[in-house]
């Protein structure tokens, strides 16, 4: 480990020498990525720093010991015991620090939810969770563009898609992606029953133009007029778009934009991030580490979360984490249980890399 940490030390060195070349500086692309990795490698380098400076402050403890009178040696012994102390736990930050990278960490991110099981309470349940991740991104201070939104008779969402932009939204959000479900008594339940519905939900990465490539030969792409509220414009000219990759079968269609080069530019986006993970779970199942599809069938017994409304509970079912206080959660509260997933990730992680 400490080899490997000194091979990063230097080269977070080069990095800051980068950071200062005009060639670097004039060339927006590279220095994005040179800024990104030397980013990554500061908190490395930092801790792996206090580390050796620790390391040394027991070596010269011992060394000092050796001669010291009787009356000096409790004092050396105190201070030994203190850098032993501080090494075990930088070396435990270390381990950490060294996991392997999510490969999507930093990049913006794209949500759809969309209504499952459960009809219009379905949709209305939609909507309460696309308002707990606008809350959740305003307090992370994230900026959320809406791409798409398709509102219910009720005032819910058949389904919404939008992007979040803020460097740790793919570490907090990764983890929300697949069918969500609420127990609660409807506005629609005139006899006061408690319903059990779903809203599905998926988090892609957003694919910059580099990271997947695309034919234009594979793509259909229609024109039509949009439906529905809009404003002027938006249902007398055909603005709406819809494109279909056809070696993938993915679909996606874009209606909000009064502009047709709009709608088609935001349906490239989601596009682009979809076939992105469908590439990477196809990778992931080649090396045997399949990922559960994230939306499945909607189905109110596939779940990864449950909102119990009665019991003002919320229950995370992969990590087995309960909290009773789901109205903070929905309010944008979410960092407590962001936190305990984050933790068990690592967690498993770690447990890989000492087998």
């Amino acid at each position: 480990m400490i080899d490997r940490l000194a091979g990063l030390e230097v080269e977070f060195a080069g990095l800051e020498g980068q950071l200062s070349d005009p060639a670097v500086l004039g060339d927006q692309t590279r220095l994005r990525t040179v800024s990104r990795r030397y980013k990554e490698l500061t908190p490395v380098v930092a801790c792996y720093r206090q580390y050796r400076s620790r390391s040394a402050d027991a070596a010269a403890a011992r060394e000092l010991m050796a001669d010291a009178a009787a009356d000096e040696r409790e004092s050396l012994r105190e201070e030994l015991q203190s850098a032993e102390r501080d090494l075990e736990t930088l070396e435990a930050e270390l381990k950490v620090l060294l996991l392997p990278k999510d490969p999507d960490d930093g990049k913006d991110v794209i949500v759809e939810i969309r209504g499952a099981e459960g009809g219009e309470e379905a949709n209305l349940f939609a909507r309460d969770l696309f308002d707990m991740y606008q809350a959740f991104g305003v307090r992370k201070g994230w900026s959320i563009e809406v791409l798409s939104a398709d509102a219910s008779d009720l005032g819910g969402l058949n389904q919404v898609t939008f992007v979040v932009r803020g460097d740790d939204a793919w570490a907090c959000l990764k983890f929300e992606g697949g069918p969500h479900r609420v127990q609660r008594v409807p506005v629609t339940e005139s006899q006061g029953r408690v319903h059990t519905s779903a809203a599905t939900v998926s988090v892609l990465p957003e694919a910059e133009e580099v990271d997947v490539e695309i034919d234009p030969n594979d793509l259909q792409i229609d024109v039509y007029r949009a439906s529905g509220p809009g404003g002027q414009g938006v249902n007398t000219t055909d603005s709406a778009v819809r494109i279909t990759h056809r070696p993938s079968g993915i679909v996606v269609a874009m209606q909000d934009e009064r502009s047709q080069l709009q709608n088609r530019a935001r349906a490239m986006q989601v596009l682009r991030a979809r076939l992105l993970k469908a590439r990477q779970d196809e990778q992931a199942a080649l090396l045997g580490d399949a990922r559960r599809a994230q939306v499945q069938g909607g189905n109110r017994s596939e779940k990864i979360r449950t909102y119990n409304f009665k019991e003002n509970r919320l229950t995370d079912h992969r990590i087995g984490y309960t909290v009773y206080r789901l109205q903070d959660v929905l309010a944008g509260d979410l960092d407590e249980l962001v936190d305990a997933l984050q933790t068990d990730e690592r967690t498993r992680l770690l447990a890989g890399s000492d087998d």
